[in-house]
């Protein structure tokens, strides 16, 4: 018999984009599956976009809002699958993700998580951007931390899929982090996981939607404390099992290339994450503005630069947003009957 795929998705007002989100869910070729949203609250119509699906068996929760921790917790207490399959209620899995990745199943150990490709999309998801990073490969679970903190990339939360019995050892979700829940949840798994299987055919298409996003941070200070205490986690949880100099040189890194994040407006979090680097021996560097942003910085300062990349980018996605809904519009218009 084949195994159950659970795909969970937590939703805040997301009413223009969920029914994208669940109908690629509901397209999927992999069967058995089971497809359960958690409306975490919405002041839209959310919920009701979601109850639109239940007549093909979409299953739909509601809660007060919690944050997509406490939905994602709601919806894995809710299911029942031997896999599980996370999706944010905003981007959208190709109709093969799943059976791709669970296929692979043969070459993979009982404790194995499985990844896939993913790629950024604006507004059409035949104009995404794949760009493979160095995780884009099969790899040892403490390999593949290390190389997300020395080189500063990262695997997006739709692109895994997690046995059931990992997941629950694993734990819930970190409710308190409302940035970088993911990392921190994914870095509990894989330590507890003894093989990453990477499936580069199976495609998550992550929509960039601009400052609304969960993982959009720009000024907000509940998302910068949250960062600096899932990276204070991660690093503890590596440092428990795999304390050797390269983990620490990692976790060094780590901070450094978070840095940014706090810098210049938090200096309480800056002094924080130095100390925590002065721990593992390390010394962090004063943080430098990349690009554009280093001549603001220069001749403006650093409140202005960090000002400027919370700004600049919305500005940007609204406008590459607008565009490729306008050639949308135009192809179809212009179509061929």
């Amino acid at each position: 018999m084949k195994p159950l795929v659970s795909i969970l998705i937590p939703a805040f007002n997301a009413r223009s984009t969920l029914r994208d989100t669940l109908r690629s869910a509901l397209d999927q070729t992999w069967n058995p599956k089971e497809i359960i949203v958690v409306d975490d609250g919405s002041a839209d119509d959310t919920a009701a976009v979601a109850r639109e699906f239940a007549p093909e068996g979409v299953i739909v929760l509601t809660q007060p809002h919690g944050g997509a921790s406490s939905a994602r917790n709601t919806a894995f207490s809710a299911s029942s699958g031997n896999y599980v399959q996370w999706l944010d209620a905003d981007d959208i899995l190709a109709p093969d993700k799943t059976e791709l990745q669970m296929r692979a199943l043969d070459r993979c150990s009982d404790r194995a998580v499985l990844s896939s490709a993913w790629g950024r999309f604006w507004h059409r998801t035949s104009k995404a951007q794949f760009k493979p990073t160095g995780l884009w490969s099969d790899l040892a679970p403490l390999e593949w931390l290390l190389r997300r903190m020395e080189k500063d990339v990262y695997m997006q939360t739709a692109t895994w899929i997690v046995p059931r019995p990992l997941a629950e050892a694993a734990g819930p979700w970190d409710t308190r982090l409302v940035w970088d829940d993911d990392g921190e949840f994914f870095c509990r798994v894989l330590l507890l996981s003894d093989q990453i299987c990477f499936v580069p055919a199976a495609k998550v298409f992550y929509r960039v939607s601009g400052s609304q996003r969960i993982s959009y941070i720009g000024d907000s200070q509940a998302k910068m404390e949250a960062k600096l205490l899932s990276i204070r986690l991660q690093i503890g949880y590596l440092m428990a099992s795999h304390d050797s100099a390269r983990t620490r040189r990692a976790c060094v890194q780590y901070l450094q290339n978070a840095l940014i994040t706090f810098y210049p407006g938090r200096p309480d979090l800056v002094s924080a994450a130095r100390g925590l680097a002065r721990e593992l021996g390390g010394e962090l560097q004063d943080p430098r503005f990349a690009g554009k942003y280093a001549w603001m910085a220069a001749a403006f300062g650093p409140r202005f630069a960090k000002r400027a990349q919370a700004i600049l980018p919305w500005i940007r996605w609204s406008a590459l947003v607008g565009w490729d809904k306008a050639m949308h519009s135009l192809e179809r218009l212009t179509r061929v009957p």
